[in-house]
């Protein structure tokens, strides 16, 4: 069977995401040993010629704007910008894959290990985190236990495995219809936010595949899913070590720094990332 891994990147004006996801792609082969599949909305050959042989395959799509709305970025708690956010396209991962078995990836999802390898040699379908650990003193903030305070269980859907089955299949086609009718799902399941996440929408899918219920259809990824926050700051990456600044808790623009060595590790500052990504 095929294996491989899928990013989607769609440029917003300031963060390049085709520039993080040929990076991320480089150390997935440095680190996996598996071929990287990218679909955009931005012509490579164009903009990137000399990306263009790390991707395994180029999918050039019309647009990725379906769900683009706007958003507060971050680069550390005293640095924000307001940019378009376009990450509606997740449910469209199994159709485009042209992989038999497929792990779907964040650009901001840095690969330091193997560990995800570890998908392609078990026997359930889809695989995804639905728990997470913050590199400081951050703990687990509340909005990612559930998707509202009285709500299902959150799952992440910053990284996620399937493989081409017809059940995998049905959970894709329900994710669409998901994205389709946000506003009554938003409404059923009482969540806040009116920007459309793939968090959420993954939740109520794995929820609903579920029968309405606590049940196995989703298994869990290998290892743990770390991150760092948008208001953290990755200032150094050598390999597999990284250095953060965390914010202190309860203490604006005051940070402590964290050496963080061998794991992945999901760094939401797309700033500092791309510092990284222009420093290499």
């Amino acid at each position: 069977m095929s294996k491989g891994v899928l990013l989607f990147a769609s440029n917003n004006g300031m963060i390049d995401y085709v520039k993080q996801a040929h990076w991320l792609a480089l150390r997935i082969r440095k680190y996996m040993s598996l071929p990287t599949t990218i679909v955009t909305d931005v012509d490579i050959t164009k903009s990137h010629p000399n990306f263009v042989s790390t991707f395994d395959q180029i999918i050039q799509v019309d647009s990725m704007l379906t769900a683009s709305t706007n958003k507060r970025y971050y680069d550390g708690s005293l640095h924000k910008r307001v940019l378009p956010f376009n990450n509606g396209n997740r449910a469209s991962a199994y159709t485009l894959s042209p992989y038999d078995e497929t792990i779907v990836m964040d650009t901001d999802f840095v690969i330091s290990n193997n560990i995800l390898n570890n998908c392609f040699e078990q026997n359930k379908d889809f695989l995804i985190y639905n728990e997470a650990t913050h590199i400081g003193a951050l703990g687990k903030p509340e909005e990612f236990n559930r998707i509202s305070d009285t709500g299902i269980e959150f799952y992440w859907a910053t990284v996620f495995f399937f493989r081409k089955t017809a059940i995998t299949k049905a959970f894709f086609d329900l994710l669409d219809h998901i994205k389709e009718n946000y506003y009554h799902y938003r409404s059923v399941y009482q969540f806040k936010t009116t920007v459309y996440r793939n968090d959420i929408a993954f939740s109520i899918a794995i929820h609903i595949m579920n029968g309405y219920q606590h049940g196995n259809f989703a298994g869990r990824l290998p290892g743990k899913h770390y991150y760092a926050i948008d208001r953290d700051v990755l200032v150094n990456l050598s390999e597999d070590k990284f250095k953060v600044l965390v914010e202190k808790p309860n203490l604006l623009g005051q940070y402590y720094p964290v050496n963080f060595v061998g794991s992945n590790l999901h760094v939401m500052n797309k700033f500092s990332l791309e510092g990284i990504i222009d420093h290499e």
